[in-house]
């Protein structure tokens, strides 16, 4: 039987602000049709927060904004009350596509991002060692890319993330290429990192259950130009496992949140899940 979560008294700070954020991809004045306009969305501290939504809605957009990758032509986005234009070492990100070096050592690759911070060797070792524990790849470190499954180098993508510290970590579908049963064992798996982390964690994707699944939150987004739609507090306790996703009250809230977003963006295939 699914357990509800019991709300804390206490409601955790908010980390992200995103006010009032026009972007488009070309030039401003130029009678181009911005993909987020008016958009607001707040983040809060050690949050996993899923946005869902169309395929060009602008999810992944948003997510290249917050990493300072693009630059807005109005509105801000504020990261523990100050002003982020710029990539910076409080936000890391992990793509669909694998980002490994495939020259690299999968302890070489974890060790990249500490490297650039100037860590000397034992420290890279030493800090890449522990989130090669963390992913289940301590046994593995000295193989190269290519000796490995694509689960596997997903797991490398997320300790590479992970070991250089971020405040906040960025997700676009990084899963959505995987098979489902190696999908489903790396959600738990990314989930049992989270936990011990605690990191703000924003993630994108296409699927609803995933969404649901991972969550404390799920946002939808519509699209022309992108906007929430629905904000909704996820009512299932942690931690949780594979029995959660064919629980009565995970199946109609799934079916509800796909509803609406049929019913608002008027597209039946809006999302690949539903």
């Amino acid at each position: 039987m699914t357990v509800m979560s019991t709300p804390s008294s206490i409601a955790p700070r908010i980390l992200i602000s995103i006010s009032d954020l026009r972007f488009s991809y070309g030039p401003a004045g130029a009678g181009v049709r911005p993909i987020l306009e008016g958009f607001d969305l707040e983040v809060r501290e050690s949050e996993l927060l899923s946005i869902v939504g169309p395929s060009g809605c602008g999810k992944s957009t948003l997510l290249s904004i917050i990493a300072g990758l693009l630059r807005v032509d109005a509105g801000t986005v504020l990261v523990d009350g100050a002003e982020r234009t710029e990539p910076g070492p409080d936000r890391a990100m992990i793509f669909q596509e694998d980002a490994v070096f495939p020259w690299r050592t999968v302890r070489a690759n974890v060790e990249y991002g500490l490297q650039m911070q100037g860590k000397s060797r034992a420290e890279r070792h030493r800090i890449a060692d522990e989130y090669l524990r963390l992913v289940g790849l301590v046994d593995v470190w000295d193989l190269f890319p290519r000796q490995l499954s694509g689960g596997m180098r997903k797991r490398v993508d997320v300790a590479r993330a992970m070991a250089v510290q971020p405040q906040i970590l960025l997700l676009d579908e990084p899963f959505a290429a995987l098979d489902v049963m190696t999908k489903e064992q790396l959600q738990l798996d990314f989930l049992g990192v989270w936990a011990k982390t605690q990191l703000t964690a924003i993630f994108v994707t296409h699927d609803l259950e995933e969404a649901l699944f991972l969550s404390d939150r799920v946002v939808v987004m519509s699209r022309d130009p992108a906007r929430v739609i629905r904000d909704v507090a996820v009512p299932f306790s942690r931690p949780r496992d594979r029995t959660l996703r064919t629980s009565q009250e995970f199946q109609e809230l799934r079916g509800e949140l796909a509803e609406q977003l049929r019913f608002e963006t008027g597209d039946l295939e809006a999302i690949e899940a539903t």
